[in-house]
């Protein structure tokens, strides 16, 4: 397996898991922190532009995911850097908006 190829899985399952918080609240219809919210990531977005924003993540992960390489979800290997380039993302992910939509509790 090339290096180069599993880094391409990771950053494939950064996107695509970034893409999944933009798609449901997008199609939801509610607004959600995105790059173009001012500030960019701490403001809402409306639901049309985190829909095209997951739309953009989606065929980014398509692209690094199954255009590099010989993609084979059966292979541990390229599994593993796209499901760790997800993992990271979502915790990111999940202390970020945490902070913006009561998911860091104290305990």
């Amino acid at each position: 397996m090339n290096g180069l190829h599993d880094l391409s899985y990771f950053f494939g399952g950064v996107f695509l898991a970034n893409a999944i918080p933009h798609f449901v609240s997008g199609t939801m219809g509610r607004p959600f922190q995105s790059p173009f919210a001012h500030p960019p990531g701490q403001g809402l977005s409306s639901s049309t532009i985190n829909v095209v924003w997951s739309f953009v993540n989606f065929v980014a992960a398509y692209l690094l995911i199954l255009c590099v390489g010989q993609f084979d979800m059966r292979d541990a290997p390229s599994m593993i850097s796209l499901a760790l380039g997800a993992l990271l993302i979502s915790l990111v992910a999940a202390k970020q908006f945490g902070r913006f939509n009561g998911g860091n509790l104290q305990g």
